[in-house]
């Protein structure tokens, strides 16, 4: 980590800084171990505020935040498990920056599943901006929590898994290490099947979500389109809300 000229001012000073100083003018950063290496991780007193690898680091932070960074003594508690788990719905995260779009994509990323992913169009529809796909893909690149909230659980429709901030395999990696069949999902995207539907139930549902994978292959159907499940009778899913 870089030399900060600020950071070594104040703790020049011949008395100690105000209650809270420190926090304001800057963010704390540790290192944790990850599902895909080691992370660097900034927080602020609001929450987790950046997650990415250390190259570069500091510099990246202050030029996006406009802070400075002070290493701290440990992570903030439930970081690792979080990282380790991939549920981080209980951790504080300081968001300060982001627009109101960028916001309500990233909590949309937020509902999808350990084990399970959505396309780009799933969040677009599901924020009421069913046109926005291409938006809704650089508000994800931009995501500055990575892993914490998940947004490479979001994929292509075509199985291919798309962008990330890490790299597409790393990407892969993590969703199979969530439980993730890619090649199950390129095999049927290949076949043009991107809806899985149960001839018992008559309810439609993404191929990863949790109710799809207990359909058994013989009540198991397929759909190309949403049109064409509904118009053979069939309903979505009520927990993946496919659309």
């Amino acid at each position: 980590m870089t030399h900060d000229p600020l950071i070594s001012g104040l703790a020049a000073l011949a008395t100690e800084a105000p209650g809270g100083l420190y926090e304001r003018i800057a963010a704390k950063w540790t290192l944790v171990p990850g599902p895909i290496g080691e992370l660097a991780v900034a927080f602020t007193d609001r929450g987790i505020a950046y997650v990415h690898h250390g190259d570069g680091f500091a510099e990246t932070f202050r030029k996006r935040f406009g802070r400075p960074l002070v290493r701290a003594e440990r992570p903030p508690a439930g970081l690792v498990p979080a990282l380790r788990s991939g549920k981080g719905s209980g951790l504080e995260l300081d968001l300060r920056g982001l627009s109101d779009f960028q916001r309500d994509v990233l909590d949309a990323a937020r509902a999808i599943p350990r084990g399970e992913v959505r396309p780009y169009a799933w969040i677009a529809a599901r924020i009421g901006r069913p046109k926005a796909v291409r938006a809704v893909g650089s508000a994800l690149g931009n995501n500055p929590v990575p892993l914490l909230i998940p947004c490479h659980r979001v994929t292509r429709s075509d199985g291919v898994v798309g962008e990330y901030v890490f790299g597409a395999p790393a990407k892969e990696e993590v969703l199979r290490g969530e439980g993730v069949d890619l090649e199950r999902l390129r095999e049927l995207a290949g076949s043009h099947v991107f809806y899985l539907g149960s001839d018992t139930t008559g309810v439609f549902c993404y191929p990863t979500c949790h109710n799809a994978r207990r359909i058994t292959p013989a009540h198991r159907v397929g759909f190309r389109t949403l049109a064409q499940a509904e118009r053979e009778g069939y309903r979505p899913c009520k927990v993946c809300r496919p659309g």
